[in-house]
């Protein structure tokens, strides 16, 4: 899909922030993805996905007078969701290629000199491999190992979310052609991924875990539950009339997320950490 490859002349990243999110991650993940990168960006753009509390409403204040990088600051009314806030966010980055950040991650200062290249030799979409942290990013709590190569993203796409969103840079012109993100519930970037790979887009991964990927307490147990095996049954549902995942591969995908959505936490935090670990689907 990317017309030719070339230097690169500029990139946004794009940090969506929401009321649940603390000043002190907020500040560590803006941080790391600007002044601390070998390779930095030329802007930083924040959504502020509805009303926040005033601590909060103050680090991003102090974040657009202090940061060296420019910061561009998109205000929604209201909490309108992850694809809103990304789909608002895309519209005002002033470059083609975007660099994605959760406002509780850490880009490890690597990062963009690992990526960029990638994307200048071609890719529209880049992804890589990332650690699991909590509150001490100097002791990561499990690796999340990404698929590399075509073929093997291709094959977990069938089973699984191929790339870890907070890790991906890539060219927005690619995104908007499939029409950007869309609401799929819990979904939204696995479904564009699916669609990106379907429309022959350049889609890889590198190896290198390249981001701290932040695991408060509980977020394997909001993995399980009625919520999030509908949303479950709702993407496979799309990805079977899509024609990317045939029958017996959404009974499969579907049997696996019932028992993964119902087992005790620790063993779907265990099953996860494994399956994420290896690389597989």
């Amino acid at each position: 899909m990317t017309p030719f490859p070339g230097p690169v002349p500029g990139f946004s990243v794009l940090m969506p922030v929401y009321r649940g999110d603390t000043p002190a991650r907020l500040r560590r993940a803006a941080e790391s993805s600007t002044v601390e990168q070998q390779r930095r960006p030329d802007e930083l753009v924040v959504v502020r996905d509805g009303p926040v509390p005033a601590p909060l409403e103050a680090e991003l204040e102090r974040l657009a007078r202090e940061l060296p990088v420019p910061v561009v600051r998109v205000d929604l009314e209201r909490n309108e969701g992850l694809p809103a806030a990304l789909t608002a966010g895309l519209a005002r980055c002033r470059h083609d290629v975007v660099a994605r950040i959760d406002a509780d991650d850490v880009s490890y200062p690597r990062r963009f000199a690992v990526q960029l290249p990638v994307i200048e030799a071609g890719a529209d979409v880049v992804g890589s491999s990332m650690h699991e942290i909590g509150d001490d990013e100097t002791r990561p709590l499990a690796l999340r190992r990404a698929p590399v190569g075509r073929r093997q993203i291709l094959a977990v796409s069938r089973r699984r979310n191929p790339l870890s969103h907070p890790s991906v840079v890539f060219r927005r012109p690619a995104v908007t052609a499939v029409g950007g993100y869309e609401d799929v519930p819990l979904a939204e970037d696995y479904w564009l991924w699916v669609r990106l790979l379907r429309a022959g887009a350049d889609v890889r991964n590198v190896p290198d875990p390249l981001v701290g990927y932040r695991v408060s307490a509980g977020a394997y147990e909001r993995r399980g539950g009625v919520r999030m095996f509908r949303a479950d049954l709702a993407l496979q549902a799309r990805l079977l009339r899509a024609g990317h995942i045939g029958f017996l591969q959404w009974a499969v995908n579907v049997g696996v997320r019932a028992g993964y959505r119902f087992v005790p936490t620790r063993l779907r935090e265990l099953a996860y950490r494994a399956m994420a670990g290896a690389g597989r689907g």
